[in-house]
């Protein structure tokens, strides 16, 4: 019994710092509360923190192979690791999506897909192997950059006299052509739609879960139809921006320190989605080096 009460301690342990459901209350009320920059910091910090702990734990844990190939390692003090991982990814990406369709919030629309986000991370821990946890930390290096993009176009506008609601966007493709453009490479990464470094991720993800065979092809279906929702509500930032409102009769160009910001995302978040390679390496070094020090 007490390896059983600190399984499930440790369980949801994982889940507060990946804002995995139900562990995610914190994070809507936080993330619109805290001021934007230290948001964008939020929503990427603990999640790359939390799942490197999370792949640590399960490599000490189990070791490499998978819990479905072996059957002898399934279960941790009798607890189905695999099984309950899967179905947290799922809870855990559909709510994240189904709620982010509901905001009128842009800023509060990113929580909500940054929970998300974590469930399609979610999805290749239940393989319990090296190629889950490469799958995983490529995911948050292309995250990273979709991510804080996003955030950095909310900031922009902010401090342009604009505000954080889908409202405050109308029209901003116009008025602010280049913020509206990258805006949208971002909303394209988010979706996970080519060639984006989204999309990448999402390419490596739902490779380690088919790999490991018919087990898990229902999990892979389940996030393919949850990425089709992401759609929904990532291209209303888009639609807002160039299809509402009245064009503007003056452009806004960004000041030479915001494009540089700007494009430091931006670009990479392109570049990775078609070059992706020396990343994929760098990631595959560095995923060694993480597993031979532990």
């Amino acid at each position: 019994f007490a390896f059983t009460l600190a399984s499930i301690f440790i369980l949801a342990g994982f889940g507060y710092k990946i804002s995995a459901v139900p562990f995610h209350f914190w994070t809507p009320d936080v993330y619109e509360g805290a001021p934007t920059p230290i948001t964008a910091y939020l929503s990427v910090a603990p999640k790359a923190v939390g799942f490197a702990v999370i792949i640590r734990f399960f490599n000490t844990v189990f070791g490499d192979g998978g819990a479905f190939i072996d059957p002898s390692i399934s279960t941790f003090t009798n607890i189905p690791w695999p099984q309950i991982l899967a179905v947290l990814s799922v809870i855990t990406m559909t709510l994240g999506n189904l709620v982010a369709l509901q905001q009128n919030s842009i800023k509060r629309m990113l929580a909500y897909s940054s929970i998300a986000h974590a469930g399609y991370m979610l999805m290749a821990l239940p393989t319990l192997s090296s190629q889950g946890a490469y799958a995983i930390m490529l995911y948050l290096f292309m995250y990273i950059f979709m991510n804080l993009g996003a955030f950095f176009v909310v900031i922009y506008v902010k401090s342009q006299g604009g505000g954080e609601s889908f409202d405050d966007f109308r029209g901003l493709g116009w008025k602010m052509p280049i913020v509206g453009i990258v805006m949208t490479v971002f909303m394209l990464s988010l979706t996970g739609i080519p060639p984006t470094a989204g999309f990448i991720g999402k390419f490596y993800i739902f490779a380690s879960v088919i790999k490991v065979g018919p087990q898990l092809y229902w999990l892979a279906i389940v996030g393919a139809i949850n990425s089709v929702i992401s759609l929904y509500y990532y291209f209303r930032v888009v639609k807002v921006m160039f299809l509402e409102g009245e064009p503007s009769e003056t452009i806004v160009v960004p000041s030479a320190s915001v494009l540089a910001i700007l494009f430091t995302f931006a670009i990479p978040t392109i570049l990775f989605g078609i070059y992706w390679v020396p990343i994929a390496n760098w990631v595959s070094q560095s995923l060694k080096l993480f597993i031979k020090v532990m």
